[in-house]
């Protein structure tokens, strides 16, 4: 085959895979209204139709290197904080605390989400041109991830977050972010049923879990409210994790405490306070103090009632029941 025609072929391979992505069928899958946007059952987790079409994508179309890090989450589970720690960390040699680029820039801009990202064309170009080793995130489920990730065995960090406060975090963010406002219990419904983005919650965070038990050289699983707690414990453990822990003249020279304050909500929302500034995410734009709301722990009792709560913790220990994962 000459060149000529292996480019043609790549390219029609490419705008067929495109074509399909786009065609995803609303009557092939079951689908729930949440608020003014429609939920799509597919692979066994609820999504919006374009992220459907983007997993779809990278599951033919992303190629893995095998010193890739990826941050997975499932959304408003601690997904920026976790992006700003894997990038300072891993980046420490390079980059000075006067002069690092989170003084200016957005943690959502200086880690990609692959399945929000990238365009429905196929073009993966800002992402195969990113320099080694690559920090990528994704709010997919363990199943749906690319086949090169498992290959490669790429090192995955993943977070999970009490639900109820995942919940609160959640609804907040998507009434900030769209038009349509939802009604705090139409989505706590919604919740209770499994059905929310990258939904069912629970068993999103037991893929993960349950791949951590078995390959915990592999996966990292991490609590929000832990690293809240102990944030310079976690810190250490996310460097040794991805290969680089820290020095003992770094821990004696404070190394490890500058991190943690660079990354806190603290440092970072003042930083990211401004209400015209966005981050642009694929298919939409940002406000990039759109997440930075709170970052508490246990916020969500000022939201949902105490019943609401029991329910909502009743539902996630009977699905997660024999696991070994609580919260």
């Amino acid at each position: 085959m000459s060149q000529a025609e292996e480019l043609s072929t790549t390219s029609s391979s490419s705008e067929a895979i495109a074509s399909e992505s786009h065609s995803t069928d609303l009557t092939k899958h079951p689908t729930s209204e949440v608020s003014s946007e429609t939920l799509l059952l597919y692979k066994n987790f609820w999504f919006r139709r374009q992220f459907v079409d983007r997993i779809k994508l990278l599951q033919v179309r992303f190629k893995a290197r095998h010193d890739d890090i990826i941050i997975a989450t499932n959304p408003k589970c601690g997904t920026t904080w976790l992006k700003a720690l894997a990038f300072t960390i891993t980046n420490r040699s390079r980059y000075d605390f006067s002069n690092h680029p989170l003084l200016t820039r957005h943690p959502q801009e200086l880690v990609k989400t692959i399945d929000v990202e990238i365009p429905l064309n196929g073009d993966l170009t800002s992402i195969e041109t990113l320099p080694s080793p690559r920090i990528l995130a994704t709010h997919m489920p363990f199943s749906l991830l690319p086949e090169s990730i498992g290959i490669h065995g790429c090192r995955i960090l993943y977070i999970c977050r009490d639900p109820k406060d995942a919940f609160v975090s959640r609804w907040h963010f998507t009434n900030e972010v769209f038009t349509e406002k939802t009604d705090i219990n139409v989505a706590f419904n919604k919740c209770c049923e499994g059905i929310s983005d990258f939904g069912p919650f629970w068993d999103h965070c037991l893929e993960y879990w349950k791949e951590s038990t078995g390959k915990p050289d592999r996966v990292l699983f991490l609590k929000y409210e832990d690293m809240m707690l102990e944030p310079v414990k976690f810190v250490k453990t996310l460097a040794s994790f991805l290969g680089g822990p820290f020095s003992h003249e770094e821990e004696d020279a404070g190394v490890v405490e500058e991190v943690v304050r660079l990354c806190s909500f603290k440092t970072l929302s003042s930083l990211n306070n401004s209400e015209t500034d966005v981050v642009e995410r694929g298919y939409l734009a940002v406000k990039k103090s759109a997440y930075f709301r709170r970052g508490k722990v246990g916020d969500w009792v000022n939201h949902i009632s105490d019943e609401m709560g029991r329910k909502l913790d009743y539902i996630v220990e009977e699905k997660l029941k024999g696991s070994g994962l609580v919260f």
